[in-house]
């Protein structure tokens, strides 16, 4: 019987060079359960249980999970509860045997790109800098992804511009006295998610709105309605922000750095070695949304922008890695406000650091902070090519963004059914 790496590679191999996936039937060496997963991961969970575990009654992934999404099952293996999953990858990373990995969207999303009649667009977290190789170029990357199928390769950051601008819109509106807070809403799923589920009264504090993610794929559906829409970054809870109910219409498939790579490699394609392909539209301060303080620096330097003669400054606390967020909200809870705007992110070092990131996030955040260095534009406001996009998708005015819309707007009280 293979492994499921072995599996792994071999269904991907032949999706790409066979494309055709009744190939698949006759193989007579494969883990049922596994290949079932491979090529219909949407009827499982987030974690994937690839073989039994011995690790007694108290297993390490158990004792990790945040949300108590593991237990044991009745047959006594190790089940994961999809419900409660935010795919936060703690349990994978604390498996001592190494039996659990993450789910791959690949070989449907793959065979989504082959089919499909209508133009397909890659969403590039802004974490992307430095993931292929220092030396490999956003104008590179989108070569390489047009050789996978892609028709063009769309920055998430600069819908990060254009969340910033709505965050410190937000901001200006609601901060009026000096016991006031707000948690940022836009960006990390598991910060959104631990609100949500373990501490929703704070809910209300969180601003209505989407993340960069949502809002990038909405905005290209809402201006070519037949387009297929795939995101790639470095995180796992990314897959499971796209499948909740009131804004499942946004992405069509959720891929890892990791899963890329894979093509990249079977496909021989070397990013470093493609051609120049260059439209980076963003600005620092969406570039910059990938490592912790990203954020808060971005709505901070923005909020200066719009109104500089505030009575009530900004100020910014964050944390990073599922524990320090814990500690930061407990805080709040007792009492202990330090600050106005507070942003939390799931993994150590912000997105840089995602449990699918292809480089240390330390390394990450130079690439990002590089990157950022490099927009002719400072701040959202100042990017021309934000303005234009949002007079395209309909707002007459940056303020314009406070008012509900379809595409930028998220009620997490109520989400929309």
């Amino acid at each position: 019987m293979k492994t499921f790496e072995e599996l792994y590679y071999e269904v991907l191999m032949r999706t790409l060079k066979d494309k055709d996936m009744g190939l698949l039937e006759k193989m007579d060496y494969y883990d049922t359960h596994q290949l079932d997963c491979l090529l219909h991961p949407e009827k499982h969970p987030l974690v994937w249980h690839t073989k039994d575990c011995d690790c007694g009654d108290d297993p390490n992934c158990i004792k990790a999970c945040p949300f108590q999404a593991i237990h044991p099952g009745k047959s006594g293996k190790i089940e994961v509860d999809e419900e409660k999953c935010e795919g936060c990858s703690i349990c994978i990373e604390e498996c001592l045997e190494k039996n659990l990995t993450n789910s791959k969207d690949i070989i449907p999303a793959l065979q989504a790109i082959h089919s499909h009649k209508g133009l397909v667009y890659a969403l590039v977290a802004p974490a992307f800098l430095g993931q292929y190789g220092s030396e490999v170029t956003p104008g590179k990357l989108r070569t390489a992804l047009k050789m996978v199928g892609f028709d063009g390769m769309v920055e998430v950051a600069l819908f990060a511009d254009i969340l910033t601008l709505k965050e410190a819109l937000e901001f200006d509106v609601n901060i009026k006295t000096e016991t006031d807070y707000q948690l940022t809403s836009c960006c990390c799923p598991m910060w959104i998610a631990m609100i949500r589920k373990i501490y929703s009264e704070l809910v209300p504090h969180v601003p209505p709105a989407v993340s960069p993610m949502i809002a990038s794929g909405r905005a290209v559906k809402s201006l070519h309605p037949d387009a297929l829409t795939i995101f790639i970054g470095p995180c796992l809870a990314k897959k499971k922000e796209a499948k909740e109910p009131d804004i499942v219409d946004a992405v069509d498939f959720v891929l890892t750095f990791q899963e890329m790579q894979d093509v990249f490699e079977i496909m021989e394609i070397d990013p470093l070695k493609m051609e120049e392909s260059e439209k980076d539209h963003s600005s620092r301060g969406g570039r910059i949304y990938a490592h912790t303080g990203g954020v808060s620096e971005a709505v901070s330097s923005t909020l200066e922008r719009i109104n500089p003669k505030r009575s009530i400054s900004i100020h910014t606390k964050q944390a990073h890695g599922v524990s320090a967020c814990k500690e930061m909200i407990n805080d709040i809870l007792e009492g202990r406000i330090t600050a106005n705007f507070y942003e939390g992110m799931g993994c150590v070092g912000g997105c840089v650091g995602g449990p699918r990131a292809l480089i240390p996030h330390e390394e990450g955040r130079k690439n990002v902070e590089g990157y950022g260095n490099s927009s002719p534009y400072q701040t959202p406001i100042d990017n021309p090519y934000v303005i234009e996009l949002l007079h395209r998708l309909g707002f007459d005015t940056i303020e314009s963004l406070l008012k509900e819309s379809d595409i930028f707007t998220r009620d997490i009280l109520h989400p929309k059914k």
